[in-house]
């Protein structure tokens, strides 16, 4: 093993609002960055009880991935066990559906409000 995951830091247009939207879609408390997970003035972090610290970097110039595209490089995957009650939810916190989805579909793939995708999956 060369290293240890650290964090996983998301351009976007404002750092603040989109750590906000991630807080309220997979709990933990969003911070100002300290020293050690500091990528500038512009950034938020998100820390959760368990899993990896997301940090969320402003850039000017942000855009966003298009799903499905050659280019697009990631997305999340967020654990649900009531898809349409969690889709609903993310849809009231300002996340745009980039699939049709159905009930009976094992994920839904959204767009987060800066334009990262992510999936909710069904448990």
């Amino acid at each position: 093993m060369i290293g240890r995951l650290r964090s996983l830091v998301l351009d976007c247009p404002d750092a603040r609002e989109l750590a906000e939207f991630y807080r309220q879609l997979i709990g933990g408390q969003v911070e100002r960055p300290e020293s050690r997970w500091a990528v500038g003035e512009g950034s938020a972090v998100l820390r959760g009880e368990r899993g990896p610290v997301l940090t969320f970097q402003s850039v000017a110039d942000h855009r966003p991935p298009v799903w499905g595209a050659p280019e697009q490089q990631f997305h999340l995957d967020v654990r649900v066990e009531d898809l349409g009650a969690a889709h609903e939810a993310v849809l009231a916190l300002g996340a745009v559906p980039l699939d049709g989805g159905s009930d009976d579909a094992a994920w839904r793939v959204y767009a987060d409000p800066a334009g990262h995708p992510f999936r909710l999956v069904r448990f």
